[in-house]
């Protein structure tokens, strides 16, 4: 067989066997989910954050019509997130924040991260 016909067989090949790979990856960073063009502001007490990779997560409570509402809102990932002044501690468990989230196009309790307001003023991310 040729050399270049055989180069170029292996070369299609390889890209056959690694082009399911970029799927997976595209699909991940997609937020096609959430309604980027609506901000909404919650008065939350967090229940849980999670510094974790690939992305960090918030779950917070919500007051609404006398109960709570448990929301879950995604984050960047932690080295992200450290260049807008987080760190893993930024938020505990128990404490009152307002959180901007992109809200989930669903209308389900969750969204996507867009800034945090601490209760001592502090600010992190993107708050009006």
């Amino acid at each position: 067989m040729n050399p270049i016909r055989k180069l170029a067989r292996k070369g299609l090949v390889a890209a056959l066997l690694l082009a399911p790979l970029a799927i997976p990856a595209s699909a991940h960073h997609s937020y096609s989910m959430f309604d980027m063009q609506r901000t909404v502001v919650l008065n939350a007490t967090v229940v849980q954050f999670r510094w974790q990779n690939p992305h960090a997560f918030i779950r917070v409570t919500v007051p609404a019509n006398g109960q709570t509402e448990e929301w879950s809102i995604e984050m960047t990932s932690p080295n992200n997130l450290v260049q807008e002044g987080w760190t893993r501690t930024s938020v505990r468990q128990g404490e009152r924040i307002q959180l901007w989230v992109h809200p989930l196009r669903s209308g389900a309790r969750g969204g996507s991260y867009v800034g945090v307001r601490k209760a001592d003023g502090t600010t992190l991310g993107t708050v009006q």
